[in-house]
């Protein structure tokens, strides 16, 4: 898992200009780049419970939402595809990582998730 984390994930990151054409080869390929990426982050989350919780949220929350999705999502217009994106990610996670969270509080991982959400 850690091994497609670090070496099979890219996300090209384009010039807001260029993927704001919905139609263009740039844009559909950052959004096939970034399903495939929630993808593996749900794949990542499966193994919840039967690998270490703390290297399961280092690989699905620290490494791939953090440094590649999460990226993606801030550049993303605010409007019914950030929506879309952001319900995929939140599905991802199990809700046992956050049965012990007291009200308003969330994951350290999810901090900067979390303050795009509330925006």
């Amino acid at each position: 898992m850690k091994k497609s984390v670090e070496e099979d994930v890219f996300i090209p990151l384009y010039p807001k200009s260029t993927v704001e054409d919905k139609s263009s080869l740039h844009s559909k390929f950052q959004e096939r780049r970034f399903w495939s990426a929630v993808k593996l982050l749900s794949n990542v989350v499966l193994w919840d419970g039967i690998v270490q919780e703390d290297k399961v949220r280092d690989l699905g929350l620290s490494k791939l939402l953090n440094r590649y999705l999460l990226l993606n999502i801030l550049n993303t217009p605010l409007g019914m595809g950030n929506i879309e994106k952001c319900n995929k990610v939140v599905a991802c996670l199990p809700e046992r990582w956050f049965q012990d969270l007291k009200g308003g509080s969330t994951l350290p991982e999810l901090l900067n998730f979390s303050q795009h959400l509330l925006q």
